[in-house]
């Protein structure tokens, strides 16, 4: 999974939930209840840790890796840190968590009645980024989502009290999508890390090879190959955006964020004429809103 590549400040819990901010989609924006977002925000620290582990990205120092009782000697071995994060997850089912932001996770977890599975499957998603680092197929690309993306879709339909079979069908597309989007934005940055997200069937397709994801701009076919893809992400988009009509109230608005973020960002990639390899494309505030009030009106 991708991560910002910078690294976190000394103090493990307000460093990780810092990150909220730099998200494609609003995490636990003003206007929900403060009970919601406490529980967001606690879900949310911990995803971003996992994979500030998975990544790399975790403060220099060996905070984090303390707090585990991971020793210094094995303190860059991110197998390691993943087995010990997995290790204090179990404790938020039956004892007392060592990290801070497991602690802050376990009421959340209680009163919401969270089951391990969806936090599983983030650690799993990052144990499978220190093992594989190329997808040979799209399918094989949703299988990695269905562990790295589609798990936070269901903890917040869980934490607002919404799941439905349903729901977390329509929730899975869009989580899939938003994975997929911050994939096409981050495609040198994930090369930095010797890891590819573009499907290697594709890849051959537009006659794309690894060297040309490592200039500066992108050539014509790196541009075919990034438009395919996004309008793939546009259209699980468009075919999970039925949930926010499923909902209702302030819930309705935060799901149409998370919906207007990914179309957003798909928007900027266009603008870019989906030249991604100088940067990440970002979306502006206003292009975010236009979103946000074509998706509340369900006509995207």
């Amino acid at each position: 999974m991708t991560g910002t590549g910078t690294a976190r400040p000394l103090d493990p819990e307000r460093g990780t939930l810092d990150k909220a901010a730099g998200e494609n989609f609003p995490v636990a924006p003003f206007f929900l209840p403060r009970a919601w977002r406490t529980d967001l925000m606690a879900v949310y620290g911990f995803a971003r840790l996992v994979d500030d582990i998975g990544d790399g990205d975790l403060a220099p120092g060996g905070a984090d890796a303390r707090l585990l009782g991971v020793s210094p000697r094995e303190a860059g071995d991110r197998l390691v840190l993943l087995d010990a994060f997995e290790a204090d997850l179990c404790r938020v089912f039956d004892a007392t968590p060592r990290h801070p932001l497991l602690r802050r996770l376990q009421p959340t977890v209680r009163r919401r009645s969270l089951t391990p599975e969806p936090f599983l499957g983030l650690i799993a998603a990052n144990r499978r980024d220190q093992l594989v680092s190329r997808y040979e197929t799209y399918d094989d690309l949703l299988a990695y989502c269905e562990l790295s993306a589609n798990p936070v879709g269901r903890l917040v339909l869980a934490v607002t009290g919404t799941s439905t079979p349903e729901r977390i069908r329509l929730s899975d597309m869009i989580c899939t999508a938003l994975q997929i989007v911050e994939h096409l934005q981050d495609v040198a940055e994930d090369l930095g890390r010797d890891r590819v997200y573009l499907p290697a069937a594709d890849m051959k397709r537009f006659h794309v090879q690894e060297a040309d994801l490592a200039t500066k701009s992108a050539g014509a076919s790196v541009r075919a190959l990034i438009a395919y893809e996004a309008q793939r992400a546009q259209d699980l988009l468009n075919e999970g955006a039925p949930l926010v009509g499923s909902v209702h109230g302030r819930l309705k608005l935060l799901l149409a964020g998370f919906v207007a973020g990914g179309r957003a960002a798909l928007h900027a990639i266009a603008a870019a004429e989906y030249d991604v390899l100088p940067g990440p494309p970002k979306p502006g505030k206003l292009r975010l809103l236009r979103e946000v009030g074509v998706t509340l009106r369900g006509e995207g």
